[in-house]
């Protein structure tokens, strides 16, 4: 355990202030100002927005998180709700892609035949490989 904790490091080069602006309503926005390893604004690189809403499905809430293409925080509040609705589409379209492989991965077990009186005593005779639908 301790072996894996040396290997936790964080990249010196890649450092951000984290500012949180938000609605109370819609969802928030964070400004993410790239900052040096002594706690000074990096000028040389550029300063990240990334929204954060969420949408209610039938399992409940989905947190979404986006980037915002933008320059200052007034253009990253007026690219929300753009960015944010190609984040639900393409949460929903990844969630369809899902569905699709695990359809697409149900193995029906072969042979089987029905009637009774099979095993165990059990109407149908059972089916090879215990009759469970397996998803691979």
């Amino acid at each position: 355990m301790a072996d894996e904790m040396q290997d936790i490091q964080m990249d010196l080069d890649n450092l951000y202030q984290e500012e949180v602006f938000t609605d109370r309503r819609i969802g928030s926005i964070m400004r993410l100002t790239p900052v040096t390893a002594e706690g000074e604004t990096d000028t040389g690189r550029d300063v990240l927005y990334v929204g954060q809403t969420q949408i209610m499905t039938p399992a409940g809430a989905l947190p979404l998180s986006f980037e915002i293409e933008a320059k200052s925080l007034k253009e990253a509040i007026e690219g929300f709700p753009a960015a944010a609705q190609k984040s639900v589409d393409d949460t929903m379209e990844r969630l369809k892609e899902m569905r699709r492989e695990a359809a697409s991965s149900l193995v029906i077990p072969e042979g089987g035949g029905g009637g009774f009186g099979g095993q165990g005593g059990m109407p149908g005779g059972g089916m090879p490989g215990g009759g469970k639908i397996q998803l691979r």
